[in-house]
């Protein structure tokens, strides 16, 4: 199935464009310079027209977490506020799809767009945006409420989703007797209570301390697992980008440089701004051993016919290995014990993969689907910390 095929939401060819001239025809000839390949600092000198978006396409997969990064300025909350047409593409589509029919958010009428922002899109802002004379409990209603929905079958719902939440003690306070990371899960309760296929989070975190941040990290992407939601993250902080998302898109300047997944940013940068970009992330929750490994097929053979690994032989179809000629067991990481190799799923991370390095004192054997196909050792470690496979397959 093609990305979009699969897409709950999709960018086409977006511009964006705020005219502070307030002259007849000046967005249609900002427009005009922009596809003669002017940049947006000489149209908004030229024109007074800021160009917040240009050319961007990009597909949201059904059930992911799409994140997208860049600097203040650089168009990542102005695209996501397209979304729900909160700003009005000047050209493009932004289509929103069930698996077989699509909609186009950007020219759909007011009736259209009222009933998707009730039912399909759900907002998640930075600030809360919490009606503070107003519960707990009434806070999270507050969508059902304008959708009509009868208090019973409202409460019912709120219940739920406060539970989901870990709130339902915190029901019939006042929001401004939570902490801000309680009052972020008001605002995820909310949005999970219009049971949206969609949810559009702008860098929601962002004004918490970076403890609760990480544990409200942790929680939505918990929360994911269960209810499988498309989200539109908006960040500015690479850390958080790589850990919760699923696919990551770098913007400078209102356009996309490059999307994919952490890998694929982490160790593939497509230019040096996106290179500079990354460069002072942790690498260690995000870099798999998939990547790091060395694969069995690229070791050469022993007199013996067992691969050589260096320190180890190993006889992948047997699922046996040698150290120093002799005998060595193997155990999953989870039932790992000194005087055994270590085998871990190729998704496991780096920085548990060096753990377990440590703790063995051998390599670190690579698995998937059952089958062992490849090794972690400590010249595997350092290459990837030093980003020498970031021009690898």
């Amino acid at each position: 199935m093609s990305e979009t095929a699969n897409a709950a939401l999709e960018f086409r060819n977006i511009d964006i464009l705020f005219d502070r001239s307030g002259r007849r025809g000046a967005i249609e000839a900002a427009l005009a310079r922009l596809d003669a390949g002017e940049t947006r600092e000489e149209i908004g000198r030229a024109l007074k027209v800021t160009v917040g978006v240009a050319g961007a396409s990009l597909a949201v997969a059904r059930g992911e977490i799409s994140v997208l990064m860049g600097l203040s300025g650089s168009g990542k909350s102005t695209l996501l506020r397209a979304a729900n047409r909160l700003n009005r593409p000047v050209r493009g589509e932004v289509r929103i799809g069930n698996g077989s029919a699509w909609l186009d958010i950007a020219r759909c009428d007011a009736d259209t767009l009222r009933e998707l922002r009730k039912t399909r899109i759900a907002m998640v802002f930075q600030q809360f945006g919490l009606l503070p004379w107003r519960s707990v409990r009434d806070n999270v209603g507050f969508g059902l409420e304008l959708r009509g929905l009868a208090p019973s079958i409202r409460r019912e719902i709120v219940e739920e989703k406060l539970a989901l939440v870990g709130l339902s003690n915190w029901a019939d306070a006042q929001v401004h007797e939570l902490s801000g990371g309680m009052q972020q899960r008001v605002g995820l309760a909310r949005a999970f209570a219009t049971d949206a296929d969609i949810l559009l989070m702008d860098e929601p975190f962002s004004a918490l301390d970076p403890l609760i941040r990480r544990k409200l990290q942790d929680e939505l992407m918990d929360l994911q697992k269960r209810l499988k939601k498309t989200i539109l993250f908006v960040s500015h902080d690479i850390d958080e980008a790589l850990k919760i998302g699923s696919r990551i898109t770098i913007m400078r300047e209102g356009r996309i440089i490059q999307t994919g997944t952490p890998n694929d940013i982490a160790l593939r940068p497509v230019n040096d701004y996106v290179a500079e970009f990354i460069r002072h992330m942790n690498p260690l929750p995000t870099i798999l051993a998939s990547t790091v490994m060395r694969r069995f097929r690229d070791l050469p053979l022993r007199p013996d016919g067992m691969l050589d690994g260096g320190t180890i032989a190993i006889a992948p179809n047997t699922m046996t290995a040698h150290v120093a000629g002799q005998d060595m067991p193997l155990k999953a990481s989870k039932d790992w014990q000194h005087g055994s190799l270590c085998v871990v799923s190729a998704q496991m991370s780096l920085g548990e993969i060096i753990a377990l390095r440590q703790r063995s004192g051998f390599p670190v054997l690579v698995e998937e689907d059952g089958q062992l196909i490849g090794l972690c050792d400590d010249a595997d470690i350092l290459q990837a910390l030093s980003g020498e496979r970031r021009s690898g397959p």
